[in-house]
């Protein structure tokens, strides 16, 4: 292995603010590619990292596209907890819980897909990696109640966006940590303040 110690610029993907810089190393990978090599590369890629423009946003129209197939789950589930007696409380709790282990499911996949392919690519937090983005996406919609309406999606995409672009403190800061668990943080906290957004409106939305 070839290990090379020096200033690493942060890539990824996306973005609006000046590029980070780190202290530590990129570890490059053997050359020929293994199988668990080309798996890292499909996670954290999402089968639209490659794409020239955007890939983040793509990354979070996946993130979309896996909530709605959550909501048809729950939509099921519901559909036959109502014949077994359930409650709404109780339909919520399944939901919530669905929601929260396909999100560490993936966090902790995307982590360490993250962190082999900057050893692959030998690139510090590469724009072809948009799990991250996935998981933030995910994270938006966590906890905004599922009869909630279209415009959700729409609000709750458009803010995540905002956040992991805008990136404002301490999201920016966060990028500074190491390996996979540096490209997933900053997403995972631009999420918090979008879920915290939707929450907020869906809130408003119910309650007026």
């Amino acid at each position: 292995l070839l290990i090379t110690v020096m200033r690493v610029v942060k890539e990824s993907s996306d973005e609006l603010n000046p590029s980070v810089v780190t202290h530590g190393y990129v570890e490059r990978a053997p050359r020929r590619r293994t199988a668990s090599d080309q798996v890292a590369l499909a996670v954290a890629t999402c089968g639209v990292g490659w794409l020239p423009v955007a890939p983040g946003t793509w990354g979070s129209l996946i993130g979309v596209g896996l909530y709605l197939a959550a909501q048809q789950i729950s939509i099921s589930v519901l559909a036959s907890a109502a014949e077994r007696g359930w409650g709404t409380a109780q339909f919520q709790a399944f939901r919530t819980t669905l929601v929260l282990v396909l999100l560490i499911g993936i966090a902790v996949a995307g982590i360490w897909a993250a962190s082999r392919c900057e050893s692959l690519l030998a690139r510090k937090d590469p724009g072809v990696v948009v799990i991250d983005e996935v998981v933030g996406q995910l994270i938006t919609f966590a906890f905004v109640p599922y009869e909630i309406g279209a415009w959700a999606l729409i609000v709750g995409f458009v803010a995540f966006r905002l956040f992991d672009i805008w990136k404002p403190y301490p999201i920016r800061r966060l990028e500074a940590l190491e390996s996979g668990l540096g490209i997933m943080a900053d997403d995972v906290l631009a999420g918090i303040y979008a879920a915290t957004l939707m929450s907020l409106l869906a809130s408003i939305y119910l309650l007026f």
